[in-house]
């Protein structure tokens, strides 16, 4: 088995609609840092309607588990 690890990952949300990009920072759990990925991809698309191109991922990091707030 796959140990789960903790995701820090970054980015902004550019719409037509905004006047500026949407900037995002959220902690994610999964097993390699892809599937944190695919993970914010369906997070962020389906709660701002969001499509995949509009979504910038600027950093993504693992997060020690006693560094988590």
């Amino acid at each position: 088995m796959s140990e789960v690890k903790l995701y820090r990952i970054r980015g902004e949300i550019r719409k037509p609609q905004l006047l500026e990009p949407m900037r995002f920072e959220k902690e994610v759990p999964a097993t390699r840092a892809e599937a944190a990925l695919e993970k914010i991809y369906c997070e962020l698309g389906s709660r701002h309607r969001a499509k995949r191109f509009q979504i910038r991922i600027l950093e993504v990091e693992e997060v020690e588990r006693g560094e988590a707030p």
